[in-house]
């Protein structure tokens, strides 16, 4: 969701003599580190006659310096920009190890650059009373910065002051009321004297009217309004300054716009600068008129604010466009979709919801995927698989597939030599060597290059000597449910004993036609060790051990055009030889 919103501040000044103009400092260009995104600014001061130098102050907030040579009657500045209000996040940040806890301690070298913005003022009578009602117990610096913003907020009741300049923190606390630049620099009080460094912000404060009423709290602004407001933004060690305004109690999101940032908010006004009266005057009337507004020139349609019934009819409009198009050059299009199985005994339960994996789903989609054989595809190759393998997770995850003909010629005619794990067979190793022998035989490759697999031993071993010292690894007292299944069977059958085989096979093509290959694998290991898993030893096979090699010098066959035109699939007799 994106609202784009247009700014307009004036500031206008006017003077019923004429007056010389002493530099004047503007403090209104965004920070550089503002988090809402400006697409555009403009500064424009009358008169028209002058001399303006952008500058950056010691804080590294921006200055425009005017200088104007002739006498006038006015002084007018004009701030217009664009800004992207897409939601911020106001806990987006990270905070590193030394500043996770309070009370915190700066590293030396940055406390002595943070040395402005941790001097704090003499303790006045009501400070002390109200600094003694914050808990001062270790805890989590963030929650600790947002409970004091926070209970500050509801003991310092907002009001408009038209009065220049900041009251004291201790003037704030005696009447319990101040503006938003007197609870700010309250705030940076009491931040500084917790040893965390504080600077006063000044910037602009966009609100927008919600599309809809909050059902619990307050709404917020009843119209889209802005004006010029202060917070405060404290140093946290990983995360840099962070926005906190007292007057509401929350943290600064994408309607806080800072100007300029300052250890004191003297350093932070938005104008600053003077004026000496001509013809003999010792004073002038003067008249201010201070104008902002924000437009909404932008707006995407969201749930909460969705198309109006013009923009669904041209949407609509185009649709039938387009449907017309595609019909006038027979272009056809199609959509795809994948419907998710739940089991209905356990709906809700950790692997049909959050889990990758679980007790009951590897046989209850074998299950499924035997009664889908039987009900829509007979004859049908049953192929299980490697499926996704997901970031932070240990292993991939399985596929089941099945794959039939169009035709209706069956792939596969006994479905009962499919392996099925709600009957297991209780094959052992040996059943492996003299099935992959056969196989290698029948394929004409050879069992030369047969390798027999054994669970990683070290891995194992690293893996008990990690366990604390009264837990058995055969015993039920680990954590993790699948390191206890997992210790119990691969410690129980014992680290030496061959638990498959594995025969490395390519397929080429020769003048008599396709054919097997089989060769070695140069492990770094003398023998093969499998990855650590509870999933066929296919899926577990340390491949990335093999011998690195370049693309050009892989062997591989151009795939097939998917929309070539390919002649009838041939009888299954011409494709089985002859056993």
């Amino acid at each position: 969701m994106t609202i784009r919103v247009a700014l307009n501040h004036v500031t206008h000044y006017r003077y019923d003599d004429a007056v010389q103009l002493s530099p004047q400092v503007v403090r209104l260009r965004p920070a550089a580190h503002c988090r809402t995104p400006v697409l555009s600014y403009s500064l424009k001061a009358t008169p028209a006659q002058q001399f303006i130098n952008w500058q950056q102050d010691p804080q590294g907030n921006f200055l425009a310096r005017f200088v104007f040579p002739e006498p006038t009657r006015e002084l007018r500045i004009e701030v217009d920009l664009v800004a992207d209000m897409t939601i911020i996040n106001p806990f987006d940040f990270f905070v590193e190890p030394a500043g996770e806890f309070w009370p915190l301690k700066y590293e030396p070298a940055l406390e002595r650059e943070l040395k402005p913005y941790l001097e704090t003022l003499p303790l006045t009578p009501e400070f002390e009373k109200y600094f003694a009602t914050i808990p001062r117990v270790k805890r989590n610096s963030v929650d600790f910065v947002v409970d004091i913003n926070r209970d500050l907020g509801k003991h310092i009741g907002y009001l408009i002051r038209l009065e220049p300049g900041v009251q004291s923190p201790e003037e704030t606390l005696a009447k319990r009321s101040g503006s938003c630049r007197d609870s700010a620099w309250l705030l940076v009080q009491i931040l500084r004297r917790l040893g965390l460094a504080a600077r006063f912000a000044s910037g602009y404060l966009i609100q927008l009217t919600a599309d809809v009423k909050a059902l619990d709290g307050p709404s917020g602004t009843e119209k889209d309004f802005t004006d010029l407001h202060a917070w405060t933004e404290v140093y946290l060690p990983g995360a840099g300054w962070i926005g906190f305004d007292p007057t509401s109690g929350l943290l600064a999101g994408e309607g806080h716009i800072p100007l300029a940032c300052s250890p004191d908010p003297q350093s932070a006004a938005p104008i600053s600068g003077g004026f000496a009266v001509l013809g003999g005057a010792e004073e002038t009337e003067t008249s201010l008129d201070f104008r902002m507004t924000v437009t909404r020139i932008h707006e995407d349609p969201r749930v909460t604010k969705p198309y109006t019934e013009e923009q669904w009819a041209g949407i609509e409009a185009l649709g039938l466009k387009v449907d017309a198009d595609l019909a006038a050059h027979d272009v056809r299009l199609t959509m795809g979709g994948e419907p998710t199985f739940v089991s209905i005994d356990d709906m809700d339960g950790a692997e049909w919801t959050t889990a990758a994996l679980g007790t009951n789903k590897r046989l209850l989609a074998g299950e499924l995927t035997h009664r889908l054989r039987e009900r829509f595809a007979d004859g049908a190759l049953l192929h299980i698989g490697q499926g996704k393998w997901y970031p932070g997770e240990p292993l991939p995850r399985w596929a089941l597939g099945l794959y039939w003909r169009k035709d209706g010629v069956p792939i596969w005619t006994r479905p009962e030599l499919f392996a099925d794990e709600r009957k297991p067979a209780g094959h052992t190793d040996k059943d492996s060597g003299t099935f992959i022998t056969a196989l290698s035989e029948r394929l004409g490759a050879g069992a030369k290059w047969l390798m027999p697999a054994y669970e990683d031993t070290w891995y194992y071993l690293w893996k008990e000597g990690k366990l604390p010292s009264n837990v058995d690894p055969l015993a039920s007292r680990l954590d993790n449910e699948q390191d206890r299944q997992r210790f119990a069977k691969v410690f129980g059958q014992g680290l030496d004993k061959v638990v498959g085989h594995v025969l490395p096979l390519g397929r080429v093509r020769g003048g008599s036609g396709p054919g097997w290959v089989s060769g070695p694998w140069f492990l770094r290991q003398e023998h093969l060790y499998l990855m650590p898993g509870d999933s066929p030893i296919g899926l577990r096979l340390p491949l990335d051990s093999l011998p690195w090699a370049s693309a050009e010098d892989l062997v591989g066959e151009q795939p097939l055009d998917p929309l070539a035109l390919r002649p009838p699939l041939p009888a299954r007799e011409q494709l089985r030889p002859p056993q």
